[in-house]
């Protein structure tokens, strides 16, 4: 006899189809014709959307797109309300809702050492306060549990010769008050919010090194140690 999947077992991932690619990439196409994308996000989209291999993939590239919301209501409900249980999408209750389960600033306040090394810093929700240090090294912050509408987050680094990755959900706003010596940061396309899911305020010392911030994907491999 067949053994029963249980209620709470999570959904399959779905893969997509050459229909499902195209239709990304015309929204994509709107979008821009709108104004609402620059070269670079329009070119980091149409990449991500041409390699995806799920239909969760997708999602964050059209999730703050009005041209896409017909269509992201349509695969949101192919993947069973989200993506694979634990993952970020999963979460959203809407196409740019994000909450944390705990008030602002209930965290304990973060700190992070990366000498010639780094490793995955989850930061839980309700933080507000993450302050790291970095020598030839750095760490992958995720910071998807952790933001949310109206959530302010200050993440202070202090790097000589290093950097973070840094992983946001859709929507954050992300500020950049750090200052830097012969190095700097880089905020990808896709990861400029416009506030609905929260402000990153990146602070701190900068030589010779700089941060990175992406746009989370709808997954995380977390077994494998990796952020993709």
């Amino acid at each position: 006899m067949a053994k029963e999947d249980s209620p709470n077992s999570p959904a399959p991932r779905i893969r997509a189809s050459d229909k499902d690619r195209d239709a990304v990439l015309g929204v994509i196409a709107e979008a821009v014709s709108s104004g609402r994308l620059d070269p670079n996000e329009t070119a980091e989209r149409q990449d991500e959307a041409i390699s995806a291999k799920y239909l969760d993939e997708l999602l964050p590239l059209i999730v703050d797109l009005p041209e896409g919301h017909d269509l992201y209501m349509s695969l949101q409900r192919q993947t069973g309300g989200g993506t694979t249980a634990g993952t970020t999408l999963a979460r959203h209750s809407g196409p740019t809702t994000l909450a944390p389960v705990a008030e602002p600033g209930s965290g304990e306040p973060m700190n992070s050492v990366a000498i010639m090394s780094g490793r995955e810093l989850d930061v839980p929700a309700g933080t507000s306060d993450i302050t790291t240090y970095a020598l030839m090294g750095g760490d992958n912050v995720d910071l998807c549990d952790v933001m949310g509408p109206g959530v302010t987050v200050s993440l202070t680094s202090y790097s000589m010769w290093a950097g973070h990755d840094i992983y946001v959900p859709p929507g954050v706003r992300v500020r950049d008050d750090t200052i830097n010596i012969m190095a700097g940061n880089e905020i990808r396309g896709s990861a400029k919010g416009d506030g609905s899911n929260g402000t990153l305020i990146l602070k701190g010392v900068s030589l010779m090194a700089g941060h990175e911030v992406h746009l989370a994907k709808g997954y995380r491999a977390k077994d494998q140690g990796q952020l993709e």
